[in-house]
């Protein structure tokens, strides 16, 4: 395990904070659960990795576990999770069990999940607000328990008690809170940040002609075990020559030849956090020259999208920079025809470059948070300004297929540069440059 740790604490400060926003909507229980155990093939399962939200607010990494926060005279947490098996735990590793759980993690109580049928009902009487993840729908299960245990409790009270009548939606409250990093999240993601850095650089020092992709992919995840990672935050796209074209390239069986590029977008997870950086560079270690002119609009259009990052800038202003450079640098190499304001007021560069210049980063790889401002339900919200502690990538790109009105020296190029931001009080800093993105410093590494 690596030595990095959220410390327990910050953990039981966030359930305060959510508990004190459900004062402010008066009160009430929350019910979250983890991840289910979903099963791959016969006698085996997928590796578990909990849910986010359900992590954010307990640190609690097991399977089959609940989280309860009342919101009443008195606030309570009660974490319900599997209970100590010996038998089990010979073949699937130790368990924390209820009690040594409630002490560890700091609940206020803690019961075996084969009681939460049981209970449940109970739990529910005398609140008339009940609040879940009633939009996330990766758990299938709470809708239904949920409905079981609220009607159960209405038997129950017998109309003499309250039970819950208004169900709220938790994952926007959720989102908002875990949009801003405190400061253990940071220290985990700088270091996730670290090791991402690491692997892309053994990568890139790897690279050779007659390498496969899942080679490179192969010295990727040797890094993030040996320094610690659990995983893998995504799976990794390796790909050369024209499968770069292809933004969601699984590393595969394609060989990489002397004369193409290779394009990694590879990050780890550690302690529950994800990091995400790509980088593209040559197989034989010297960008040609078409090659080379895309990059340095592609690194360009970053540099633009990083100046316009900061609190002083809305969301959408880096990714309205990187356009306009994208664009010019299309024009200038004689792949788009026209004037500028013309191929921006037609979307002409799209064909190259269709997704975004970034996404918010946090416990998930494309992270929970608004992109426009709150509340959701709004129409025509403008976009929400970027706030320090924020995290999100910074990944502009170009994508050139073949076709008769493109230039050939410029078929199956496909470049993306991403770096982790994270905003500061004047503006970003850069968490993943431990991995070079000058094409002099590519080139340097890898011909040491």
């Amino acid at each position: 395990m690596s030595a990095i740790t959220s410390p327990i604490q910050h953990f039981k400060t966030r359930r305060e904070r959510l508990l004190a926003w459900m004062h402010a909507q008066g009160g009430g229980i929350a019910i979250l659960p983890t991840a289910t155990l979903r099963q791959r093939n016969r006698d085996n399962h997928f590796t578990f990795r909990h849910d986010s939200d359900f992590f954010y607010l307990s640190g609690f990494k097991e399977s089959e576990a609940w989280l309860v926060l009342i919101a009443g005279d008195s606030n309570q947490s009660i974490l319900f999770c599997e209970g100590k098996n010996p038998d089990v735990e010979i073949w699937n590793g130790k368990r924390w069990g209820p009690q040594a759980a409630a002490e560890y993690f700091d609940f206020d109580l803690s019961y075996d999940v084969a009681e939460l049928d049981q209970r449940m009902p109970a739990l529910l009487l005398g609140h008339a607000q009940l609040l879940t993840p009633l939009s996330n729908f990766s758990n299938q299960q709470l809708l239904t328990k949920v409905h079981d245990w609220v009607a159960t409790a209405q038997r129950q009270a017998r109309g003499t008690r309250a039970t819950p009548v208004k169900w709220l939606d938790l994952c926007e409250p959720l989102s908002e809170m875990r949009l801003i990093k405190d400061a253990a999240e940071l220290v985990i993601m700088k270091e996730a940040a670290s090791i991402s850095a690491q692997a892309h650089v053994r990568a890139m020092q790897a690279a050779r002609a007659g390498l496969h992709e899942y080679e490179l992919e192969a010295e990727l995840l040797h890094t993030f075990r040996k320094k610690g990672a659990q995983g893998v935050a995504y799976d990794s796209i390796v790909a050369a020559g024209a499968n770069a074209c292809v933004l969601h390239h699984p590393a595969g069986n394609s060989v990489m030849h002397d004369g193409e590029l290779v394009l990694i977008d590879a990050g780890c997870e550690l302690e529950g956090y994800a990091s995400d950086i790509t980088r593209t560079f040559p197989v034989n270690g010297r960008f040609s020259g078409a090659q080379r002119a895309l990059y340095e609009i592609v690194l360009h259009a970053q540099k633009q999208a990083i100046a316009h990052t900061s609190p002083k800038h809305h969301w959408n202003a880096g990714h309205e920079a990187a356009v306009r450079v994208l664009t010019q640098g299309l024009l200038d190499e004689g792949l788009l025809q026209g004037t500028l304001e013309q191929a921006l007021e037609t979307s002409a560069y799209s064909r190259f470059y269709m997704h975004r210049t970034g996404h918010w980063l946090g416990m998930d790889v494309h992270d929970v948070g608004s992109y426009r401002t709150p509340p959701l339900g709004a129409q025509d919200r403008p976009w929400r300004m970027l706030e320090q502690n924020m995290v999100l990538t910074i990944e502009p790109g170009l994508y050139v297929r073949p076709a008769e009105d493109v230039p050939e020296a410029f078929w199956n190029i496909g470049i993306r540069i991403e770096d982790d931001a994270v905003i500061t009080a004047q503006g970003c800093e850069l968490i993943t440059r431990g991995v070079p993105v000058e094409i002099a410093a590519i080139e340097s590494l890898m011909n040491r």
